[in-house]
């Protein structure tokens, strides 16, 4: 059967862009969602209002991305509404754990264990497939374990509130690879992007919710952080991975991801005074190694669209 005439045009056209536009954008991307713990940090909204800022002021957009590329948004089956519903849950409660932390513990830390994720579906891959770990496998996981135990033990030696924040942004990770798993099914059953927009019409009320509970400030007095959190993160950071991703091997990915890491301990250092010891570069070194391996291993059989988060984002 032959592909329609537009297909192939399409085909033709992604196969003509330059490496170097491709790589630009795969970085660029990445370097905009590192920028994100930043503007959380300086927006005037409580942690968990800007999670609801960025995920509501996207939602237009995102119906609008379904609209554009004939993806239904009706006719969901309350089964599949359910597993999204719980998903998107776990999503809400992932990104309220993890801006919850960014303003407790240091910004390099909080992306590092905001991507555990990664590590956690390799974790689960072994665990499904009742298989053991091989070769780097083995390597990924004692890196992971290992640049945890040192930048954590770091945390506890500047501040109890430190080494916490370290647990609520690795409870993010957690939880972002519970959202993933649980979605797995309603993915076949959905648009990328009209599930994107179940999943922010469900967790928009979720962290307000929170919000209100942890009485905090929900209206911005200034915009401008929030703003710049909701283009960078949302717009052009996930627009640039969607636009790059389905073009480079897994490994590539995942190196990529390490710029991440790196953006946000500069800004650390830069915007706040975040100084690094050697054994805190030594730790970023050992797990940023261990999510480049665990991307690797989990890109194969996690859509591109879910990974485009920290991403974590939707």
């Amino acid at each position: 059967m032959k592909k329609p005439k537009a297909a192939v045009m399409k085909s033709r056209a992604e196969s003509t862009r330059p490496a170097w536009l491709l790589l630009g954008a795969l970085l660029c991307g990445n370097i905009a969602l590192a920028l994100g713990p930043w503007m959380v940090r300086e927006a005037d909204t409580g942690p968990v209002s800007a999670a609801f800022w960025r995920l509501f002021l996207a939602l237009p957009f995102l119906v609008a991305l379904a609209r554009v590329n004939g993806q239904a948004i009706g006719g969901v089956s309350g089964r599949t509404l359910a597993f999204v519903a719980l998903g998107a849950t776990a999503f809400a409660l992932d990104l309220a754990s993890w801006h919850i932390g960014i303003g407790m513990t240091r910004l390099g830390n909080a992306v590092l264990f905001g991507n555990a994720g990664s590590i956690v579906l390799l974790f689960w891959g072994f665990v499904a497939a009742r298989i053991l770990p091989r070769g780097l496998e083995w390597l990924a996981i004692g890196c992971a374990l290992s640049g945890a135990a040192i930048l954590m033990g770091r945390s506890l030696e500047i501040s109890v509130d430190t080494f916490i924040g370290d647990l609520f942004c690795l409870t993010a990770g957690i939880l972002y690879a519970v959202y993933l798993l649980t979605l797995q099914r309603a993915r076949s059953r959905f648009g990328a992007f009209s599930l994107l927009v179940w999943v922010s019409i469900i967790a928009c009320p979720v962290l307000l919710a929170l919000a209100l509970i942890l009485d905090e400030p929900i209206w911005p007095t200034d915009w401008t952080p929030i703003l710049i959190l909701f283009v960078s993160s949302q717009i052009i950071g996930q627009g640039l991975l969607v636009y790059s991703l389905g073009h480079f091997p897994p490994l590539v990915i995942g190196v990529a991801l390490l710029t991440q890491p790196a953006v946000a301990a500069i800004v650390g250092y830069g915007a706040f005074g975040e100084v690094l010891s050697a054994l805190d570069i030594v730790g970023m070194v050992l797990l940023g190694s261990a999510l480049a391996v665990a991307r690797a291993g989990a890109s194969s059989s996690v859509p591109v669209q879910d990974e485009k988060r920290r991403s974590k984002s939707s």
